[in-house]
């Protein structure tokens, strides 16, 4: 009925065939990684922006361009040959004082430079503590000091926020507060 020569013949030619195509390979070539190249493209498309990316799980959201309160939103840039005024960070090492800050939503009392601001020395004990723009244009980071006026604890650099009547009830911008004595803050507390 069937020739066993023939399928013999028939079973060597087809490995034959399929050794040969195999060792010479398809032709086909995986396609160049285009993912960089398409992130670029979207890149290009957005429209930049003066809105700051949050760092963190951001409550309220970040602030944008803010304007401070009577002001005009100009004079921001320096005059050419101006010079940056020295802020709170930038105290000298031999002048760096430290303040006893109780945080009570947290239940401790830590010791804060004062020049750096609270929310960085909060984040460094290990705290995840609320914040959003880190400049001082929304009210994530704010906190309620219980002592007092903020103003007569810490000293703000460039918070563009709180207006006089709430420093003097005891509110301040984390992100942008160094502090300048002892005192105790709630965190998270938003006029």
């Amino acid at each position: 009925m069937y020739d066993p020569l023939a399928i013999a013949l028939a079973a060597i030619a087809t490995l034959a065939v399929v050794l040969v195509s195999s060792l010479k390979g398809t032709g086909w070539e995986p396609t160049a990684d285009i993912s960089d190249e398409v992130l670029e493209k979207r890149a290009a498309a957005v429209p930049e922006t003066d809105f700051p990316e949050p760092g963190n799980r951001a409550i309220g959201g970040g602030g944008g361009s803010a304007i401070p309160a009577g002001g005009d939103g100009e004079g921001g840039e320096l005059e050419e040959g101006g010079a940056a005024s020295a802020g709170p960070a930038d105290i000298p090492e031999d002048e760096i004082e430290y303040f006893e800050v109780e945080f009570l939503k947290e239940g401790e009392t830590i010791e804060l430079a004062n020049n750096e601001t609270i929310l960085d020395q909060g984040e460094e004990h290990g705290w995840d503590l609320p914040y959003a723009c880190r400049q001082g244009q929304c009210v994530s980071c704010a906190g309620h000091i219980t002592d007092g006026p903020s103003e007569d604890y810490i000293e703000h650099d460039n918070q563009q926020m709180l207006d006089d009547s709430e420093l003097d009830d005891g509110y301040t911008l984390t992100c942008v507060a160094y502090p300048r004595d002892s005192f105790s803050i709630e965190t998270g507390e938003a006029p």
